[in-house]
């Protein structure tokens, strides 16, 4: 009986697991400068729906994001980087909420 039930379950996971979705990761070359766009970024990707993880580097300001790809795709995870204000990838920043950040999360002029 219960060699029966482990094979139900093993078998209705291998059901399931598809409809899940997977885990992806992408980077995203983003417009960040500094720690506070770090925080930023970090703490609003994590609000995402299918997003288990973004790890922003500042240096190069690149951000890693970890993702479900039954729940989202790379393109949302760059609008909603533009939606905070900063550069993602080909997307560019949302006006208004650049203009809304702090002087030292904005680009150097000659990078505008």
């Amino acid at each position: 009986m219960k060699g029966i039930l482990l094979m139900l379950l093993v078998l209705g996971l291998m059901v399931i697991n598809p409809v899940v979705g997977q885990k992806d990761t992408v980077i995203i070359k983003t417009s960040a400068q500094c720690d506070m766009c770090k925080k930023k970024i970090e703490d609003a990707l994590r609000f995402e729906k299918g997003v288990s993880l973004a790890t922003l580097e500042v240096k190069s300001a690149t951000v890693k994001v970890v993702y479900n790809t039954a729940k989202t795709n790379p393109d949302k995870i760059r609008i909603a980087i533009s939606t905070l204000g900063y550069d993602a990838d080909s997307v560019p920043a949302n006006k208004e909420s650049y203009e809304k950040l702090h002087s030292c999360c904005k680009k150097p002029p000659h990078n505008e």
